[in-house]
């Protein structure tokens, strides 16, 4: 069976508190509203039941947060693509921030399993004040199940219009890139935490918060495949290459509470549910 699956999520700000409302086709939800740091910032759990994508199934993740609202939004578990005789499996997610909101994009990772074919985009549309701190998280095959990715390829687009663009496809008979120096080097994880602005980055923040970045980096066992940036005025970007998942969200766990401190005072908060 196909599975086709949408979902509308929007934050507001009603009677100052952070509220979440949503519409959803297929099996695509969110669980209830959680409110860990106070009614200021609403936390969601966005669940998949089938628990991964075949080949023809669509997932498209519409989210839209309010002038001056805080949305949190994370999964219970990694996203799969799984092996498909040739049919694509695409996720399709817009993030949409109007004046002063905030949005934190935590979702677990996602799998690609030997065989797959898959479409993965994420597309940000920023208003001057709003900021997006989150991350995009992609596994290839499963190491530590010897499970290798072999065959099968990925389409990834991150896309902030006009300001930010990273696409490319992984193949997996690709070795110069799977395997090669220049390429992936044999590394099975790529990962990207990004601070993206509506408004330009005041330079002095900027500057402190690549920094931070660059000075967990140096005495990491990631050190040699990870690299903060700041390819725009208004993004910053760390990115990781690592063998496996764990170390590399680890890495991207630490700057995003370090980011979030510094940029908006708030704890480093982690999602309850990645304690579970």
């Amino acid at each position: 069976m196909v599975w086709h699956a949408r979902l509308q999520l929007d934050y507001r700000l009603e009677a100052e508190r952070c509220v979440a409302r949503y519409e959803h086709s297929g099996p695509l939800r969110i669980l209830q509203s959680l409110y860990p740091e106070g009614d200021d910032i609403c936390h969601n759990v966005l669940v998949h039941p089938p628990g991964g994508l075949v080949g023809g199934d669509t997932l498209n993740l519409d989210i839209t947060v309010g002038s001056g609202a805080h949305g949190l939004v994370t999964t219970p578990g990694a996203t799969r693509f799984y092996r498909s005789e040739g049919p694509v499996a695409t996720q399709e997610t817009t993030l949409t921030l109007q004046e002063g909101a905030r949005l934190e994009w935590l979702p677990l990772e996602a799998i690609c399993y030997d065989a797959c074919h898959a479409v993965n985009r994420l597309r940000l549309q920023l208003a001057p004040g709003s900021q997006c701190l989150g991350w995009d998280v992609t596994a290839l095959g499963l190491p530590h199940a010897q499970l290798p990715f072999l065959k099968g390829s990925l389409e990834q687009h991150l896309e902030i219009p006009g300001v930010w663009l990273e696409r490319g496809t992984l193949r997996a008979n690709d070795q110069r890139l799977m395997n090669g120096p220049t390429g992936l080097d044999g590394n099975r994880c790529l990962a990207t935490l990004f601070f993206a602005s509506g408004t330009p980055w005041i330079r002095a923040d900027k500057e402190a918060l690549l920094d931070m970045a660059r000075a967990t980096l140096k005495d990491h066992a990631l050190a040699a495949t990870a690299g903060a940036t700041s390819p725009n005025t208004r993004i910053l970007v760390l990115r990781v290459l690592a063998p496996t998942v764990e170390p590399a969200m680890q890495l991207l766990r630490l700057v995003r509470k370090q980011w979030r401190t510094h940029a908006w005072q708030l704890a480093g908060q982690d999602p309850r549910i990645w304690a579970m």
